[in-house]
């Protein structure tokens, strides 16, 4: 009797097929853990030292997403300076972008050798270990996304679908509470589930309820983590003193941009407060940043006579000057997305450093260490490149939608649908934008990175090709 000798090919091509996904793999894990060995136990700045502080006492200032400050805390519970959540940032960045190259039926050798330059970029290397709420949004958004291209190639499994769509509900909805306007991401989300069931065989009215269910469930879940977060609120204004200080910016670079402007309003109700914008507000005006005009809202914190007059006035400089409104806000919108003098802007933070109050309060200490000079050296090389250019991204990432939507297996959907919130999140800053810091559209630049890393794993795909799970 003949001795069946088993077919080495059946199982050596799948295994080669698959080495490319292996490898590319392997570089975003070895990524992941060369920024955690580098930056571990995390970059905090002003901001992120006072959320940390804030979850240690389980009290809200409210002028930051309460969200990071009750993740802080909970880090800070699990070890003492909050360095278990650097650790889940990192993993989000990274995952996100794992979750691409898992996203495609076959990959190619070219996710590996791209992921490789990418991991060596400021934003990978270094960004996901600063504690910011522009990376925690970043990555919990592109993270929702990968998970809803992991859906739609695995639809017809109920179990993995549930679970893929699930992980997105979840990743989305903190997005969501990481950035006042991260609801945007929720739109484009509930689109891309609605088009991925009809291109999964779906009937158009089940897969609109489809896409529209997700929706609610996430608006529902938003809703209800912000009321939870809410009770722990010290205060409900300082969301309207932030308000009230972009008006006050917008107000000061009208008047800037002309100086015989009529501020009717303060003029009849406040003289004394056209004269601090006319003088001491358009002297220390900068279109780079709102911190100039810091002494200027000090000199009316607090005051009951002007609540509402900033807002009546900004209001009337909209309605009556639409054009120079819409000057305003270009030039300080085009300082966030070009950073025309990028030395002027905050393109990285490393070390540890906060108010002093807040610093003893959250268990930190001043740190700036030699490694910190060195990955903050590291970052500022890149400054003035296209590795910082947002615009450039843009660029990038409009072409590869452009490519998506051609071709539209159900995978690209997703990646689709996650440019397609990076471009409206990005265009919210046109109309909220008062600092040209880097962070700011860290979103955007993640997005497209992601896109890039699908779109080269997934290079030799062709539009037609039955997903795996087939």
């Amino acid at each position: 009797m003949r001795r069946q000798v088993p077919n080495q090919a059946a199982w050596i091509a799948p295994a080669r097929r698959e080495a490319a996904r292996v490898a590319a793999l392997a570089v975003l894990a070895a990524g992941a853990g060369v920024c955690l060995a580098l930056n571990l136990p995390g970059h905090f700045s002003y901001d992120s030292v006072v959320q940390l502080a804030e979850g240690r006492t389980r009290s809200y200032g409210g002028e930051h997403p309460p969200v990071m400050s009750w993740l802080l805390g909970l880090a800070d519970w699990v070890e003492p300076g909050a360095a278990p959540f650097v650790v889940f940032d990192v993993a989000l960045v990274y995952a996100a972008l794992a979750g691409f190259v898992l996203a495609t039926p076959r990959v190619s050798w070219l996710a590996a050798a791209l992921a490789a330059a990418l991991v060596a970029l400021p934003q990978l290397l270094i960004y996901p270990a600063v504690v910011w709420k522009d990376v925690l949004f970043a990555g919990a958004a592109v993270a929702g996304f990968a998970a809803l291209a992991g859906a739609g190639r695995l639809w017809t499994s109920l179990r993995w679908r549930a679970a893929s769509l699930l992980s997105a509900l979840v990743l989305l909805s903190l997005a969501t509470l990481a950035r006042q306007n991260g609801a945007v991401v929720l739109p484009f989300a509930a689109l891309a589930v609605g088009w991925i069931a009809a291109k999964r065989g779906v009937s158009g009215p089940r897969s609109l309820a489809s896409g529209l269910a997700f929706l609610a469930i996430a608006g529902l879940v938003v809703l209800g983590g912000s009321a939870a977060l809410a009770t722990r609120l010290e205060t409900g204004s300082a969301l309207a003193d932030s308000w009230e200080a972009l008006e006050t910016y917008d107000i000061v670079a009208a008047a800037a941009r002309e100086p015989g402007l009529d501020l009717a309003v303060l003029a009849k109700r406040a003289p004394w407060l056209e004269r601090q914008v006319r003088v001491n507000g358009v002297r220390a005006y900068s279109p780079e940043r709102i911190d100039t005009l810091d002494p200027l809202l000090a000199a009316y914190a607090g005051r009951g006579d002007v609540h509402g007059l900033i807002f009546d006035q900004w209001r009337e400089l909209i309605l009556r000057h639409p054009w120079l409104y819409l000057r305003v806000r270009w030039s300080a919108f085009r300082w966030v997305l070009t950073q025309p003098r990028p030395l002027d802007c905050v393109l990285i933070e490393t070390g540890v450093d906060g108010p002093a109050g807040e610093m003893a309060v959250a268990g930190l200490k001043e740190r700036d260490t030699q490694r910190d000079d060195a990955l903050a050296a590291y970052a500022m090389r890149f400054a003035g490149t296209p590795a910082y250019a947002h615009a450039g991204y843009g660029l990038v990432g409009a072409l590869i939608l452009v490519f998506l939507l051609r071709r539209r297996r159900a995978e690209d959907i997703a990646a689709a649908a996650m440019l397609g919130a990076a471009f409206a999140f990005a265009a919210s800053f046109a109309l909220i934008s008062i600092a040209c810091d880097y962070r700011y559209l860290y979103a955007l630049d993640l997005a497209v990175i992601a896109a890039a890393l699908y779109v080269a794993a997934s290079a030799g795909v062709a539009r037609s090709q039955a997903p795996a799970d087939r």
